[in-house]
């Protein structure tokens, strides 16, 4: 089933990772796939799967943490296309973990805020107006589990950005959902990813610790599981899903034995 033939679907930070495999289940439905990130050779690696596939996907370098860089990016989406009909704010970055909040520098703090908060807002801004020229749309915007609790390995301006971008989600539904948009979030938990790599030395120790803690099915997760999440979100099959959180980390830890 193609549930995305005409449409036109932007995903954010797509050159590899979760990014990408929402990018490639966006184009096995159908839909006209654009790829915005700051890498340009793993985004145009991405682009020939999707050309190689039969599907038609194309490639902007974009900052989301540029208010110009985003402007252009909406541009260039609605002066090839006409239109935009789902968005999937995916950008961002870890910021430095195993830190305490008084040791992090204001540099360390500017950037992952900029990026992973500003950047979603930035999106959303330019995103919105485009949706309504043809009367709507979906935007799925990308929290984490660290969106709706504390840090416990040491990375407060991640957890900090995540947690806004929850709230800047169920405002902007509240905002828009009378306007035919719906925008929701999806909080992923640990997903191999190249953030997320227990191949690295010592990682491995770690990630079993907080899988233990974080994770009911006790294993990572993969990206095309949230990447099934968030297409689902952007579907008409989700229509009356609007300002929620679906959180996507195999269960949470509850049990005491």
């Amino acid at each position: 089933m193609s549930m995305f033939v005409d449409k036109v679907a932007l995903v954010t930070g797509a050159s590899s990772g979760l990014g990408e495999a929402t990018a490639l289940k966006f184009a096995e439905q159908g839909a006209k796939v654009v790829i915005a990130a700051r890498r340009i050779e793993q985004s145009q690696q991405v682009v020939r799967q999707i050309q190689e596939r039969g599907g038609e996907a194309h490639f902007i370098a974009t900052d989301v943490s540029s208010s110009r860089a985003v402007e252009n990016l909406l541009q260039q989406i609605l002066d090839k296309y006409g239109r935009l009909d789902c968005a999937v704010n995916n950008a961002g970055i870890v910021g430095p973990r195993y830190t305490p909040v008084a040791d992090v520098s204001e540099a360390q703090w500017d950037e992952v805020m900029g990026i992973n908060l500003k950047g979603v807002w930035l999106c959303m801004k330019h995103e919105i107006p485009a949706m309504l020229i043809n009367g709507g749309g979906a935007i799925v915007n990308v929290a984490s589990i660290y969106g709706t609790k504390p840090s416990d390995i040491g990375h407060t301006p991640y957890t900090v950005s995540k947690h806004g971008v929850i709230g800047l989600t169920k405002s902007a539904a509240a905002d828009y959902g009378q306007m035919a948009m719906r925008i929701n979030a999806v909080a992923p938990g640990f997903t191999l990813s190249e953030m997320v790599d227990p191949s690295h030395p010592g990682a491995a120790e770690r990630y079993n610790k907080l899988l233990a803690r974080h994770c009911g099915m006790n294993r990572l997760g993969v990206a095309q599981e949230t990447a099934n999440a968030i297409v689902w979100l952007c579907s008409e099959q989700a229509s009356y899903v609007n300002g929620e959180t679906l959180t996507v980390d195999g269960g949470s830890t509850t049990r005491l034995y």
